[in-house]
């Protein structure tokens, strides 16, 4: 009788090992995470929010990765895949119905914006259509708050595409393919314009596109009544920063009265006023975030409360430099530096402000770390996800 428990048990093993292979469903997969383990008491539904995962897909990873994450214990558990080739940045619709992602390849012919449903109640996407960039690389994809407009930064193209959302949630055609030109004074980095993201000013009225081979910030007006023209120039077109500094992902403070960059050559977080009444840019203050020049910075943060705001690094010293900002003008004082996996390229912040969640792309790591809201500190918890490859994090409300 002990015999038959014994090979029962082995068996059962057995099974369940062979079911956490990878599949080939494309629309989803069993979970590839050690959250399996993970106690279901330990996920609650409501506290937790559904967490989605972009990849490169040059590797193990298939797609776009969703997961139910817990906003206050910190664990998670997969949920579902959809296979995409390269779906390196993702935006969800306000309203939260829809999700768009790019597909990052050199190749014009694959190059494009992709369009999803998204069922909450299954946690699964659903494939709707996918676009063509007419624009290489793209690597960074936006919407706007009424729903109607997808935009993407192509960076290699050297230009950002413009897709009028249909009430289904897919996408048109292209409606606007703006292209730049110029150089920069970095010959290996800086040969022609690289469109590194495009974001919406906090009021909505304008477009901001970083441009990491030129070291302009475009500024466009928004005009929501016009289809083919959405995008125009606005006055002045342009904001230049430092010669070399390869600006790259914009966020603003939640006062919408300032504007932070980080610049992936320089290393070198700047601060700008922003004023609503033209959308202009006043630098206040440039601070340092990669202090060894390795020219690797990616991605950067205010928390949710506005008190603290952090910029990852990589190529060497992986991590993130952590500010705190005085609410008074807006400057930063660097009051920290928590080393992460290699190669932090994005991170997310709960937005409870109590764990800051990093893609470390190398380490193949979604490291949890617990936010300290006094000091703005972070503290690992080591309740890491494992996937291959992530490098883009986003979270959509669980209900």
């Amino acid at each position: 009788m002990r015999n038959l428990i014994i090979t029962s048990v082995i068996v059962a093993f057995a099974l369940l090992s062979c079911s956490n292979k990878k599949s080939n469903n494309n629309n989803s997969t069993n979970n590839m995470t050690d959250s399996t383990e993970i106690n279901m008491e330990s996920v609650s539904a409501d506290a937790s929010m559904y967490l989605l995962v972009g990849t490169y897909t040059s590797g193990e990873s298939d797609g776009i990765y969703v997961y139910q994450f817990d906003t206050v214990s910190g664990y998670s558990v997969f949920k579902s895949m959809i296979k995409v080739t390269d779906p390196s940045y993702l935006a969800i619709s306000k309203d939260e119905k829809f999700v768009y992602a790019v597909s990052e390849t050199n190749d014009k012919q694959t190059a494009a914006a992709n369009a999803y449903s998204f069922d909450k109640k299954e946690g699964k996407l659903k494939h709707l259509n996918t676009q063509l960039t007419n624009g290489t690389a793209p690597c960074y994809i936006t919407i706007d708050e009424q729903g109607k407009h997808v935009i993407t930064a192509n960076y290699m193209g050297g230009n950002i595409s413009v897709f009028d959302v249909k009430e289904d949630g897919s996408l048109d055609k292209a409606g606007q393919v703006i292209n730049f030109q110029g150089r920069g004074v970095d010959a290996e980095r800086q040969k022609q314009p690289h469109l590194h993201s495009v974001m919406f000013s906090h009021d909505g009225k304008y477009l901001f596109a970083d441009d990491l081979g030129t070291d302009k910030i475009h500024k466009f007006n928004v005009n929501d009544k016009s289809s083919g023209n959405y995008l125009t120039a606005g006055n002045p077109p342009a904001f230049k920063v430092a010669d070399g500094s390869g600006p790259r992902h914009l966020d603003f403070h939640p006062n919408g009265k300032y504007v932070y960059l980080i610049n992936e050559l320089s290393g070198a977080v700047i601060a700008f006023n922003y004023e609503s009444a033209n959308g202009n840019l006043t630098e206040i203050q440039s601070v340092q975030a990669d202090t060894l020049k390795a020219k690797g910075s990616a991605d950067i943060h205010v928390s949710p409360d506005g008190k603290f705001l952090y910029a990852s690094n990589r190529l060497k010293g992986d991590g993130i430099a952590i500010f705190s900002i005085d609410q008074n003008d807006g400057k930063l004082t660097k009051v920290g530096y928590q080393e992460t996996g290699i190669h932090p390229r994005n991170f997310v912040i709960t937005p409870n402000g109590k764990y800051l969640l990093s893609a470390s792309r190398d380490s193949g790591l979604i490291q949890i770390f617990l936010i300290d809201k006094n000091t703005g500190l972070l503290e690992d918890t080591f309740k890491d996800i494992k996937l291959d490859m992530p490098v883009c994090l986003k979270f959509a409300s669980f209900r």
